[in-house]
């Protein structure tokens, strides 16, 4: 679990574990179960695959839960909309699992892709 502004942000509660999952660059699965497993600092037993990502997630620690926050995810969203579905999926569901334990958040900032300001 990384210190980063945002998850000081989100994090102020005392016992709760925040971290950031940061996927720029991630643009398939392998490299999604890798940076998952780094960034949530999964055990070493983590299968990198779907089922064991959600168990793993039910596991966090924290005694008073976990935050996670994804940033810079859209480049693998767009790249594997199938796969990111099924991510989104495996957070959703173990967020239901664990209610009030565990919280993902999706930044919507952070892209790679600058908007255009002028008009247009």
């Amino acid at each position: 679990m990384r210190n980063d502004p945002l998850a000081a942000l989100f994090g102020a509660t005392p016992g709760r574990n925040t971290t950031v999952l940061d996927l720029h660059g991630v643009i398939d699965k392998r490299t999604f179960m890798e940076r998952c497993a780094t960034g949530l600092g999964l055990p070493p037993w983590f299968g990198r695959n779907w089922d064991a990502l959600a168990d793993c997630l039910t596991d966090l620690p924290g005694q008073e839960g976990t935050l996670v926050l994804v940033t810079r995810w859209q480049e693998y969203a767009a790249a594997r909309p199938g796969e990111w579905r099924l991510a989104q999926d495996v957070f959703g569901r173990a967020v239901d699992t664990m209610p009030g334990r565990l919280a993902v958040l999706l930044a919507l900032g952070g892209s790679d892709e600058r908007a255009s300001c002028g008009p247009g």
